[in-house]
This record gives C-alpha cells, structure tokens and sequence, in this order.
C-alpha cells in the first residue's frame, strides 16, 4: 500500500504542511545471516522493508505487517535495535514530512522471498558482506541490528540517560 489512508485523511485536512509520522523499518535476517532487501519501484534503490506505523498499531506488529506485504516473508521481530528521526522529506508532490525512525530487528519464519507488492521492484537475500550500496538510514538500521551487544541505540541521547 503507498499511501496509508489515514494519511490521505490528514493530507485533505493540512494540505502539503508538515506531518510527524512514526515509521519502522525492519532488518531480517535467516538462519545463514544473510539480509532480507528490497529494490524500490519509486527510486531504483535496495531497502530494508519498511513502512508507517497504522493509527493504533504497535511498531513490532508493523515490521511484521511490512515483511510479509512487501516481501511474502513471515518474521517474528527479536529485538528493538534502535530509535531515531529522519531529515525532513519533501516529495515530488510537495508533501512534507519527517519520521520517527523505530528499526526493529527481526528473524525469518517462513515463506518465499518474493515481490509481494507493487511498491517493489526486486526482493533478494544478501550475505551481509554484498549489500548493495544502501541509503544512509538504511546502512545503520542494518548496523544497528547486527550489533552484537544487542542494545538499542537512540540517537543523541545524552550520556548516560539513553
């Protein structure tokens, strides 16, 4: 799905002005440790899966719900990796908007990787040393689920009180 709907609702309500929106991007992993991916439609670039939290719906649930629409993977999450905000985003239609960036680390279950959707273009395994060039936020959800000290990391948190 693009475009959520209750973001549609809002987008008639406030027009192009800025939206905070959670959003989760979810790093999975197999048994072998390769990494999950996807190549985007809109832009050509590999991916994590990822996507907006629904109204009401947990960030673990959302990862899962993600997988599985963008790939036809099933995945449990194993852990939170980190929380941080993305740059401001201006899209080709003017739409604004910056994200709260939850990255949950998550193992595989079953299913075929697959195109699932049509908001991809490719689905493929990677060994974690031929990750295709990937998007800054992207590269350190990786990192920060592969870490194996296993801690959420947030972002500017001040020492000692993250």
């Amino acid at each position: 799905m693009p475009t959520p709907d209750f973001v549609l609702a809002l987008r008639d309500m406030i027009g192009v002005h800025p939206l905070w929106l959670p959003g989760v991007k979810a790093v999975v992993t197999d048994d072998a440790g390769r990494l999950l991916l996807v190549r985007r439609a809109d832009n050509g670039r590999w991916t994590v899966p990822a996507g907006i939290v629904e109204p009401g719906e947990e960030p673990a649930a959302t990862a899962v719900r993600e997988v599985l629409e963008e790939t036809g993977v099933h995945v449990r999450v194993s852990h939170l990796a980190g929380v941080g905000t993305t740059a401001p985003v201006v899209y080709p239609n003017g739409d604004r908007a910056q994200y709260l960036d939850v990255v949950m680390a998550c193992a595989y279950v079953s299913g075929d990787a697959r195109v699932n959707d049509d908001e991809n273009l490719e689905v493929r395994w990677f060994e974690p040393e031929g990750v295709p060039d990937l998007p800054p936020l992207h590269r350190r959800a990786i990192e920060w689920a592969l870490d194996p000290g296993r801690g959420a990391h947030f972002v500017g948190a001040p020492a000692g009180e993250s």
